[in-house]
């Protein structure tokens, strides 16, 4: 464990990376408590609307009057509880028939592949939004519609590299002394395995932050008066050019979170696979 985290110290951008997620993860664990106005979750105070950023609102107010400051970092655990939950319900799919496929031959593995194939034909915004269209709107039908567009990622990684381990010398040796195949899929080749999904994970917990605020944008996610970027975003358009704090600061929350889980899943896939390592 030292020596890999000692090569992860050396890269800059992934240590870049791990801080600015490290730091998301306590706004969203101890939000209540950072937020200057925590109540603006949800209250409205019309005499205080749209006032620029000052010492009072670092961030300046919204078109209700609540402090956009707060309501950041407020949303910063709904846009954390939404990745980590549609990329571990996408895991518990996807790894599952990954390994099923690349252990066993035949009509199996290829339907399961096929399907995985057709569904990654489809770019994963299209397919979320089509679903999120023939359910309500909320938090529950975006999280739901990116996990049943997600899992085929984790599928693909865990059928390749299951495909490449059921061929070595110690999956024979296995077989041989009468090692079961549930034993050799789950103690053996899922722990050889884990590596790329991990790396997939973290990356896709970025894209899925990303994904779910379109989705909030488009009105397919949160709905008011839930403190979610992407619904910040979409409620700001009628005020700009005149507000622009309102659209600014909820836009770099996103893309600075997004870019951390981005540059921390670079540098855990350059000690995962050092053949692809990036030029420094």
């Amino acid at each position: 464990m030292k020596p890999i985290l000692r090569k992860l110290s050396r890269d800059v951008p992934a240590m870049l990376g791990l801080a600015i997620v490290v730091f998301v993860l306590l706004l969203a664990i101890f939000g209540p408590l950072i937020a200057p106005y925590p109540g603006d979750a949800a209250a409205s105070h019309l005499t205080r609307r749209l006032k620029p950023p000052s010492a009072d609102f670092l961030f300046g107010t919204d078109n209700l009057g609540r402090d956009i400051f707060s309501r950041i970092i407020l949303g910063a655990r709904g846009a954390l509880a939404i990745a980590l939950t549609v990329v571990t319900v996408a895991m518990a799919i996807g790894v599952p028939l990954g390994l099923l496929a690349g252990f066993r031959r035949g009509w199996l593995s290829e339907t399961v592949m096929r399907v995985t194939d057709v569904v990654l034909a489809i770019p994963q915004l299209v397919l979320a939004l089509a679903l999120a269209q023939l359910m309500s709107p909320s938090i529950e039908t975006a999280m739901l519609a990116l996990s049943l567009t997600y899992w085929p990622f984790f599928t693909r990684i865990v059928y390749a590299e299951t495909r490449r381990l059921s061929s070595s010398l110690f999956v024979d040796a296995l077989r041989g002394v009468g090692a079961g195949t549930g034993r050799i899929v789950f103690l053996h080749i899922l722990p050889n395995a884990i590596s790329p999904v991990i790396v997939r994970a973290t990356i896709g917990l970025g894209f899925t932050i990303l994904v779910a605020a379109v989705l909030g944008f488009l009105g397919m996610g949160a709905t008011p008066p839930a403190p979610d970027w992407g619904l910040t975003i979409a409620e700001s358009r009628v005020y700009l050019p005149t507000a622009w704090w309102y659209v600014t600061f909820p836009g770099l929350a996103i893309l600075l979170t997004v870019m951390g889980f981005n540059l921390l899943g670079d540098g855990l896939r350059d000690l995962v696979d050092p053949r692809i390592r990036r030029s420094r």
